[in-house]
């Protein structure tokens, strides 16, 4: 940015004097040069007010003058164009609550990959997780943009933006299983990644529902770092009561439209057999406890014993102990199991242990020390944004009624500040959403404010900066109908490129009013003023709106940056049209006085 100032103000005036000279007579050029600053007042005495520059005009700065002139002499087409205007601004933003532009944090890439979870019933054996996985697979594989498939059984797939924002990489055991589906290259198919993800789920689903498993379909990446899309957390002081909210809350989920790949962090309820060792009869048959726990894991578990050396593997194998499986399978060949007292007598498990069926103690997460419930979701409805899939959820989640007599709090973003009582934070995307346009918004209201700053300062005037600053919401006018038009989302993207657009929209008013300002010290009356300085300095602001629309276009396909291009493109172009027409009016009501 210096360095621009640095070009603008040295190096461009003297390019022009010595390149431009075959077109400017050296008296034109050194006005031209001089025409601000110390000078300013020397060369205007040399040199007569230039009322006009009709000579010079187009078509273009003729049409404005005939409509600028009747808009600021008469009050009727005056305030109708500024009423206008503001209905313009209202119908734009009325877009994003009527839901014709979706507001999301990120919007969906284009990849070549996406994943599919799949996670059975806690206990389910290894084998009938492979029989889910390999009918998914064989009907994933009939998918035309399908290359190929990876799957993997009882583990997790390598590392990936997935596995470590949520936590799949930590995925053991025989329920879960993991299908890595790759896709030909974006060059050589029509359908978006995201688009391909979404039309094979419910068939997905279908095959899932049938093994009673859950499954996602996760992208990726799948978004901002969050566990996933949908978050409902559930805090209270009983875990037990948490998870029959925690319950309810993912019943609401799946009866939902939209909400898809629904799951809560809860296992499901395992038997657990726990072996009670008769100390007594133990003590008789000269066997002790640490003994008959030592049987129990060697035939189980096994036992490390030792190390095998072989000559062509690199590292040593280790020697596992253990009891072969059709000697394992039931709790009759456990407790047939041998095991040898001091006399060197040989008693069964059977006559000294007590078996006693419980349902095994399940995980307790936490967050910030606090005992919570996750419930999550994701969305693939008409609005993909969770931000509209949660005001869909939250009348069925207010509608729950505890029994402890007060109602179940729903909080957006805080947790709960006690345990005291049972409530539910929002998370997610929601959240990550609502930080980062918080962040961007107070980052806007201090840029707006240091601009007032500024332009109090040079202008010495309370009143101008309103003038100069009443465009920057001009560009919504194009913004939003933009978004609208390509069925692109209001992303943070898009967020940053209206600020960044707004510095420029700034720049265009602060040429106005210097330009008007420069034309009442020659003497020229205000509502002449404020009409030519629209004509004259539309080129400088038309010039800059197209390097802006030309710069911006080569991202406009691209996923992710599309809402920065829209923002840019769409938004210059509106506050252009307007703020030639607004600004002048508007510094014209406050300065005819």
């Amino acid at each position: 940015m210096l360095f621009s100032v640095f070009v603008s103000f040295m190096v461009t005036p003297w390019a022009a004097v010595r390149l431009l000279h075959r077109s400017l007579t050296p008296q034109r050029a050194y006005r031209n040069l001089f025409a601000r600053g110390p000078f300013k007042r020397r060369v205007a005495e040399k040199q007569p007010a230039p009322h006009s520059a009709h000579h010079h005009e187009t078509w273009m700065d003729r049409l404005y003058r005939r409509i600028m002139r009747p808009l600021i002499v008469r009050p009727v087409y005056r305030y109708g164009f500024l009423c206008g205007v503001t209905l313009l601004l209202l119908a734009s933003c009325m877009l994003v609550p009527l839901k014709l532009v979706m507001v999301k944090m990120l919007p969906f890439d284009n990849k070549s990959e996406f994943q599919i979870i799949i996670d059975m019933p806690e206990g389910a054996p290894l084998e009938q997780t492979a029989a889910v996985a390999r009918d998914i697979a064989e009907y994933v594989r009939t998918v035309p943009e399908v290359t190929d498939i990876q799957t993997y059984i009882g583990t997790a797939s390598p590392y990936n933006f997935n596995g470590l924002v949520r936590h799949y990489f930590l995925r053991r055991g025989g329920n879960v299983a993991d299908l890595q589906v790759n896709l030909a290259p974006r060059e050589a198919r029509t359908r978006q990644s995201h688009d391909i993800a979404k039309a094979v789920r419910p068939n997905v689903q279908a095959i899932a529902e049938r093994f009673h498993a859950r499954i996602k379909v996760a992208e990726a990446p799948p978004g901002p770092p969050v566990l996933q899309t949908l978050v409902a957390e559930i805090y209270g002081p009983n875990y037990s009561r948490q998870m029959e909210l925690a319950r309810q809350v993912r019943d609401i989920f799946d009866r939902t439209a939209g909400v898809v790949d629904v799951d809560w962090y809860v296992e499901d309820d395992q038997t657990k057999y726990v072996f009670a060792v008769d100390q007594e009869k133990a003590a008789l048959n000269g066997v002790s406890v640490a003994h008959v726990q030592t049987t129990l894991q060697v035939a189980l578990d096994g036992m490390n014993t030792g190390l095998a050396h072989f000559p062509k593997e690199k590292e040593d194998v280790p020697i596992t102990l253990r009891i072969a499986r059709a000697q394992r399978s039931s709790l009759e060949d456990l407790k047939a199991i041998k095991v040898q007292g001091r006399q060197g007598n040989s008693v069964s498990l059977g006559e000294l242990v007590r078996i006693e069926e419980v349902v095994q103690d399940k995980s307790i997460y936490h967050k910030n020390l606090m005992p919570v419930v996750y419930v999550t979701g994701d969305v693939a409805g008409a609005a993909e944004s969770p931000v509209y899939a949660m005001l869909s959820l939250m009348p069925g989640v207010g509608a729950i009624k505890l029994p402890e007599g007060y109602a179940f709090e729903q909080r957006l973003t805080t947790q709960p500040p006690t345990m005291e009582k049972f409530a539910m934070k929002w998370d997610g995307e929601w959240h990550i959403t609502y930080e980062v346009f918080r962040d961007l918004g107070i980052a806007f209201a201090a840029v707006l404010v240091l601009i007032f700053m500024l332009v109090v300062g040079w202008f010495q005037s309370l009143k101008t900066p309103f003038v100069i600053l009443a465009a920057v919401p001009f560009s919504l006018i194009g913004i939003l109908p933009a978004h609208w038009a390509t069925g692109a989302f209001f992303t943070a993207t898009s967020m940053i490129g209206f600020i960044a657009g707004a510095g420029i929209v700034v720049r265009n008013s602060i040429i106005l009013v210097d330009f008007i300002e420069l034309r009442l010290t020659q003497g020229m009356p205000l509502a002449e003023a404020v009409v030519d300085a629209g004509a004259v300095r539309f080129r400088p602001m038309l010039l800059t709106a197209a390097a802006v629309v030309v710069g911006a276009s080569v991202i406009l396909s691209d996923p992710i940056f599309q809402g920065l291009a829209l923002s840019l493109m769409a938004g210059e172009v509106a506050s252009l049209l307007l703020s030639r027409m607004a600004v002048p009016i508007l510094y014209y009501l406050l300065m005819r006085r």
